[in-house]
């Protein structure tokens, strides 16, 4: 197991952003979801953080961390990583600028842009997004945050797998949606080293997952980005990459893929069940159980409510029951309990 990352680093991040993010967010049962699985279900509420998403954590952690003389931020981001970032620097007085994609939606980029921050918006996909905030940083001196591999970044999000146990010390799996890897890289190393029992599964749409592709294939590989309901759940994990997928090797157990008609019924879920506005992402867990993906479930069960920061037009359609265009990719839309 990569031996780079240290639970005393995520004991630090968490002194360091006591006041800036939200700890000990809430741990909630899903009377519903747990019917389906035959064990208790619990919903970890990343919502509840100040920009909606869990990424305030680690993007927090970084900011923080920098040197008192920094020029600024930037990075790239499918929305929530950037918006974080964004945040986090406006408390520290900060210039940052985020780069995005055009495939990030338009919500996020508002959203960003209401904090005050420069949102660019380059090319169509997060890795040409990444060679401006690469540029930025060589060539004005911004300190540039990766949006999931770099270690203050990683400790962050670890912090929620602290929660986990302190919270249900009798968890058995944790079902963590899987992008580039900083989330489940953070909750699974912190997982395994307290717990190593605990079952931990990362969950990612079938359409563009790099993490996925990559494990497959034994090293980071290309993958083309597509439209998805989970659009956080987007972008490569770059030719570089260092750290976030050697700790997903190593942490987790299994990958899962859900289709985008799970994943829309999923939010349908959330929403009527378990009265939950959430991203995509956040339904990735939930569309799992409902699809029976998940064999073997022992005990209690964790799935980690990522973000909320849904363009509400789309969300609106979803609870609705009606279609969603998803670039050229029409989803049919189905009233919930029809």
């Amino acid at each position: 197991m990569v031996t780079t990352l240290s639970l005393a680093d995520i004991l630090a991040a968490r002194r360091r952003i006591a006041g800036t993010a939200t700890l000990d967010t809430p741990l909630v049962p899903s009377p519903f979801l747990a019917r389906i699985a035959g064990h208790d279900v619990l919903l970890k509420l990343e919502i509840a953080q100040a920009t909606g998403a869990f990424k305030l954590r680690g993007a927090a952690n970084a900011v923080l961390a920098l040197p008192e003389d920094a020029a600024g931020v930037t990075c790239c981001s499918t929305g929530n990583h950037g918006r974080a970032v964004a945040y986090a620097a406006a408390a520290r007085g900060l210039r940052a600028v985020i780069c995005m994609s055009s495939l990030v939606p338009q919500a996020k980029v508002d959203g960003i842009r209401a904090l005050g921050a420069e949102a660019r918006i380059v090319g169509r996909s997060q890795d040409e997004a990444h060679v401006e905030s690469s540029r930025l940083a060589r060539e004005e001196g911004l300190a540039e945050i990766p949006p999931f591999d770099d270690l203050r970044v990683i400790a962050g999000q670890g912090m929620i797998g602290l929660e986990l146990l302190e919270q249900r010390p009798d968890l058995e799996t944790v079902l963590i949606p899987l992008s580039g890897g900083g989330l489940a890289a953070g909750i699974g190393f912190a997982l395994k080293r307290i717990k190593p029992s605990v079952r931990v599964i990362g969950i990612t749409m079938d359409r563009g997952a790099a993490m996925h592709a990559a494990l497959e294939a034994g090293k980071p590989v290309p993958v083309t980005e597509v439209e998805s309901l989970a659009d956080s759940l987007g972008g490569g994990l770059g030719d570089d990459n260092r750290h976030s997928f050697a700790l997903c090797r190593d942490c987790l157990d299994e990958v899962v893929l859900v289709t985008e008609d799970e994943i829309y019924r999923a939010m349908q879920v959330h929403y009527f069940e378990d009265r939950i506005v959430c991203e995509g992402a956040s339904a990735v867990g939930a569309a799992a159980l409902l699809s029976d993906k998940l064999d073997g479930l022992n005990g209690p069960v964790a799935s980690i409510i990522t973000g909320r920061n849904v363009d509400m037009a789309v969300f609106t359609d979803i609870a609705s029951g009606r279609d969603v265009r998803l670039g050229e990719y029409l989803l049919k839309g189905t009233r919930y309990g029809a």
